[in-house]
């Protein structure tokens, strides 16, 4: 795989959100259509990786823009929205820039962060089959001479079929937990194409499987010790996947709107230019743009937490951040089910045919919000404000 030609600079948080509104706009065009016929959208992130957005979070030290987290959060709302399954592909990549960021050392952080800023995607094989918890890993890093041996099997892979290095989550012969930054080219690395879920159709999410893969020494970065100590990496992440759902929330209400006001209209000959006078459909909106406003206010919040526990990171403006990102995190789940719920309500038998693609929405929303269980939010939420009880320090909150 090759690397994106012609990168842009992305120097603002000004510009990155001008950069991520013009793409969306011409994301959302085949959305629909990519969704259908699964068209995965290699096309479209060479277009996303040159647009520069994929370096925003990268240190200003390092030649990034360090754009905020609430800049950040706002950027994959945007793509989320015009294309859920493009907002969440890059989700893994700035999780592992995070890593890099508190675990990585100098020399890797001077390299690799160079390498995203020239159009580099890093992927993910985090996730694994047949473990005792969500959160064991077994595919393993032994040492072969100056580098490492890696042996195992991942799942849920966003991002690797795309990717120019997939992060690899793998248990070194201690048993510790290290994150090796993979070339997507290494002999004995093959990544399958056998995500077959319902939704997030296009994220490419399949399987990566490392038979004997060599990796040097000086891509192999501590990723266990993220959270062994207060770290923004677990809210990082979290927060990405409020604005993936709250970007899917956004799109199902504005086609909601759009439908209503232009397919359920005719007394438009009477002189009545409302869009509707029903009272239960006008209750139905009332009610959506309610909890949208909320999803989105929540989000930007979180982002503004997150800012100040990277800012100044202690025990105490971690908890913070991670419990404003788990409120986000909570709304966005429910707002991105009831808005494509009341899109099929109101837009009826019509919301289930192909060619319009409004079930998309649902099924986006339903499959990528089992990513983490929004009860153990509401729990986590709960027993801060209640029992004074930090969270864990964990990648799921």
């Amino acid at each position: 795989m090759t690397l994106s030609q012609h990168v842009a600079v992305i120097t603002s948080d000004e510009q990155a959100l001008i950069v991520a509104s013009d793409l969306a706009e011409d994301f959302k065009r085949d959305s629909a259509l990519r969704d259908r016929e699964r068209r995965l959208p290699h096309a479209e992130l060479e277009v996303f990786s040159r647009s520069g957005l994929w370096g925003i979070s990268v240190p200003k030290a390092f030649g990034g823009a360090g754009v905020s987290h609430v800049t950040l959060a706002k950027v994959i709302a945007l793509i989320a929205q015009a294309d859920s399954s493009l907002g969440q592909i890059p989700q893994n990549h700035f999780y592992a820039l995070e890593v890099l960021r508190v675990n990585g050392s100098l020399e890797q952080q001077k390299r690799l962060y160079a390498e995203v800023l020239a159009g580099q995607r890093f992927g993910n094989a985090l996730a694994e089959f047949g473990t005792k918890t969500a959160h064991d890993r077994v595919t393993s890093l032994n040492r072969d001479g100056g580098g490492f041996r890696i042996n195992g099997r991942k799942f849920y892979s966003t991002g690797a079929i795309y990717a120019h290095r997939i992060p690899t989550s793998v248990v070194d012969e201690n048993g510790v937990q290290q994150l090796a930054f993979v070339p997507r080219d290494s002999k004995g690395l093959t990544v399958i194409d056998d995500w077959s879920g319902f939704g997030q159709r296009t994220t490419g999410s399949g399987s990566v499987v490392f038979d004997n893969v060599y990796v040097a020494a000086e891509d192999v970065i501590p990723f266990q010790s993220a959270f062994e100590r207060p770290t923004p990496v677990g809210p990082l992440a979290q927060i990405l996947h409020a604005a993936i759902d709250t970007g899917i929330a956004r799109a199902a209400y504005e086609d909601a709107l759009h439908f209503v006001r232009t397919k359920t209209r005719p007394w438009i000959d009477s002189g009545n230019d409302k869009a509707t006078e029903d009272p239960l459909t006008i209750k139905s909106f009332g009610h959506l743009s309610i909890r949208l406003h909320a999803a989105e206010a929540l989000l930007e919040r979180a982002g503004e937490f997150l800012d100040q526990a990277q800012a100044e990171t202690n025990a105490e403006t971690v908890a913070a951040a991670s419990i404003a990102v788990a409120e986000a995190r909570a709304i966005s789940t429910e707002i991105s089910l009831a808005a494509g719920s009341t899109l099929f309500e109101l837009a009826g038998s019509q919301a289930t045919l192909a060619e319009h693609g409004l079930d998309r929405h649902w099924r986006n929303a339903r499959v990528h919000t089992l990513h983490d269980p929004v009860r153990w939010k509401y729990h986590a939420v709960g027993n801060y404000y209640l029992n004074d009880e930090n969270p864990p320090l964990r990648g799921t909150i």
